[in-house]
């Protein structure tokens, strides 16, 4: 199991129903069925991953998370989550109050725009790209970037309880000092969240 994987799964709890949302070429499920023995869905706008779903055994649903969850009934699943694709939606917040109506909790991953490389290329003058935002300003698909505390104010705002946060680099490994100063430190964010 990968890092980001392995971090996601000690959230989750044995044999939950699971919905992972832009679940890329369903590696995450797999790994969640093959180790906690979840069971679920995964949604998919591409193709391709869509191709590499089926080829793991992995349930998935052709989707645009931009179009909503209107088809899912409320609470039909234990966690729902969404690893690095937060950023990339049209309407970030609408999609966290949707995930948290089909879903008893959630568990959320973006890139930290606060973390100090960004903030240095900021002060020069240009648009971060770094390990964890590899992308040029006119070629990104993160159209919502984000800091840590930016995220844990809407958080405040819509009364979401953050249940854990984990704060790691690109390699989701903590490292010296990131408890301290996680919003300069961290690379990757993640949160498991639900509603008070």
């Amino acid at each position: 199991m990968r890092a980001e994987q392995a971090l996601i799964a000690d959230w989750i709890t044995e044999g939950s129903r699971v919905l992972d949302l832009g679940c890329g070429d369903g590696q995450l499920l797999a790994a969640l069925a093959e180790h906690k023995g979840v069971t679920g869905y995964g949604i998919e706008i591409d193709p391709d991953n869509i191709v590499s779903c089926i080829k793991r055994g992995v349930n998935v649903i052709h989707s645009d998370l931009d179009a909503g969850l209107s088809e899912f009934d409320a609470e039909s699943f234990d966690f729902v989550i969404m690893t690095q694709t937060l950023q990339a939606t049209r309407f970030p917040h609408e999609l966290i109050d949707e995930m948290l109506r089909i879903g008893r909790q959630s568990i959320v991953t973006f890139p930290n725009m606060g973390h100090w490389k960004c903030r240095a290329q900021f002060l020069l003058g240009r648009m971060p790209v770094t390990r964890h935002l590899p992308n040029t300003w006119y070629d990104t698909p993160n159209i919502h970037m984000c800091t840590l505390s930016d995220f844990e104010d809407l958080c405040a705002a819509k009364h979401l309880e953050v249940l854990e946060r984990a704060a790691v680099d690109s390699q989701h490994r903590a490292v010296p000092g990131m408890g301290l100063w996680p919003n300069l430190l961290a690379e990757i964010a993640v949160y498991r969240i639900r509603r008070r």
